[in-house]
């Protein structure tokens, strides 16, 4: 089975590097010059189009930003056109879940598979292949394309069959996910102010009932102030909780949580454009004149 990568940034380096280490074929496609080089370095095959990459691919991961890109590589003159009847678009991008459904429609009669799988793990979990998919397509298309799948992933949940389940549940998941973010920061602006060592705080937090990846992951950023360049973009999670938020809108379900870390993440992304998801931290620091360094908090 050949496959194919639609946006090989943080995300998708990591889905090329996983699907080739696997023994797949990759032709893949991305704006950006230096990341086809990396791709092309590693064994994949350059697409100069999303359409050359449908033509060469029976499954294809589309991993960009916004579902109007979403809909323009694979609509239109994109997959939809050049790929083989039987193949899989697998949509791995978080996208609003109407606008998955729009593609599912869209690709009704074309004879391709739409695999709505959203994916959790983050840089560091596309670039070890153990990302977590939130998998939406009928039984036996996810059993056909089951190995493709497990090159990038150690956790393939089943979460319904069709177009936009798997993004309902991506954005019950980042929900949560920002309202765990968004304490963390709070936190560690306290413990900043209150004079506690930011190694102090991650081994307490990381061995208590509230730690896990997220909160350790973010500590450990934090302390080391390490707030750009570490694969995971703040644009990324202000885009996804505004896609919670709209679901949310949508049900008529009030997001208190959500709500307030969608406004921490709002602040952070227009102070910091360039920054990492931690960067909101330093909001906060700001405005209390301390920062939490790994061995001791530091006065403004």
């Amino acid at each position: 089975m050949k496959t194919g990568v639609i946006g090989i940034g943080d995300m998708g380096s990591g889905l090329a590097k996983n699907l080739l280490a696997n023994g797949f074929q990759v032709s893949g496609i991305d704006l950006k010059p230096d990341r086809m080089s990396a791709f092309t370095g590693l064994g994949g095959i350059a697409a100069s189009s999303p359409a050359e990459v449908g033509a060469n691919a029976d499954a294809v991961f589309v991993m960009v930003m916004t579902g109007d890109e979403a809909k323009q590589v694979i609509l239109s003159d994109g997959l939809v056109s050049t790929m083989e009847k039987g193949g899989a678009v697998i949509l791995s991008a978080t996208i609003k879940p109407f606008e998955a459904r729009d593609i599912g429609a869209a690709l009704e009669g074309s004879g391709l598979h739409l695999i709505d799988t959203p994916v959790s793990g983050g840089f560091p979990g596309a670039q070890s292949g153990t990302l977590t998919m939130m998998a939406a397509a009928p039984p036996e298309i996810l059993d056909t394309f089951a190995p493709v799948m497990e090159a990038v992933s150690a956790n393939i949940h089943r979460v319904g069959t069709a177009p936009g389940d798997g993004q309902t549940v991506k954005a019950c998941l980042q929900s949560l996910i920002g309202a765990q973010f968004s304490a963390t920061f709070e936190a560690a602006a306290l413990a900043a102010k209150a004079g506690v060592p930011g190694q102090v705080i991650l081994d307490v937090f990381s061995t208590s009932s509230a730690g896990c990846g997220v909160v350790n992951n973010a500590l450990e950023k934090i302390i080391d102030r390490q707030f750009e360049g570490t694969g995971s973009h703040i644009n990324t999670m202000h885009k996804d909780l505004t896609i919670s938020m709209g679901l949310g809108e949508e049900l008529g379900v009030p997001l208190h949580t959500a709500g307030a870390a969608m406004q921490i993440f709002h602040a952070g992304r227009t102070k910091y454009p360039n920054g990492d998801n931690w960067i909101c931290t330093r909001i906060m620091e700001d405005i209390v004149g301390a920062e939490l360094h790994r061995n001791a908090a530091r006065k403004l």
